[in-house]
């Protein structure tokens, strides 16, 4: 069964310390970026529903609308990521947690929340990559507008550096949470 999993309730997330401080300091950022990304949202159906206006209806040739509706829409998908996972928004298959007992459970979790951790980090790599090569040679994109490809870039760039962020704090707070329910024992 796939389902949002947990949407409201955060994922273990450092409280205190010095990872506390640091988580504090990514969710005042990821929230800034999930309004920022929800107006992006607003502003891309604003801009594709000017586009069926303007063609359909006013007959104004346009060729804009669409780079502008998909650079708003990858920065506003990248933007808000690291702000689902600390709800732990993102698509899940829960079927297992359903079925195996909490500490195996917890581990599949942990597993999961790793290996999304080495993926999203080499996504970012990659991804800066991209952004270098764009920035250093100019690159537009074909259009008659041409807009810079490192503004798409950079927002992939950025979203992933912070969901790695996020991903690594859940990790070290989740270890933190396994340490302290181990003493209480």
């Amino acid at each position: 069964m796939t389902t949002i999993t947990g949407v409201g309730s955060p994922a273990d997330i450092p409280r205190a310390g010095v990872l506390g401080l640091v988580q504090g300091a990514v969710t005042g950022l990821n929230g800034a970026l999930a309004l920022a990304s929800a107006l992006a949202i607003a502003v891309a159906g604003a801009v594709l529903t000017w586009e069926v206006i303007g063609r359909y209806f006013l007959s104004i040739a346009s060729d804009w609308q669409d780079e502008l509706s998909t650079f708003l829409l990858i920065g506003a998908t990248f933007g808000s990521a690291a702000w689902t996972q600390a709800r732990r928004g993102h698509v899940g298959i829960d079927a297992l947690a359903h079925v195996l007992p909490p500490g195996v459970d917890r581990v599949r979790r942990l597993l999961a929340d790793l290996c999304s951790l080495l993926f999203v980090a080499f996504f970012a790599w990659k991804s800066w990559q991209l952004l270098g090569e764009a920035w250093e040679e100019g690159q537009t994109t074909p259009s008659s507008w041409g807009p810079p490809l490192w503004i798409p870039y950079g927002c992939m760039t950025a979203g992933m550096a912070l969901l790695a962020v996020q991903l690594l704090l859940q990790l070290l707070g989740s270890r933190h949470a396994d340490s302290t329910e181990a003493n209480l024992a």
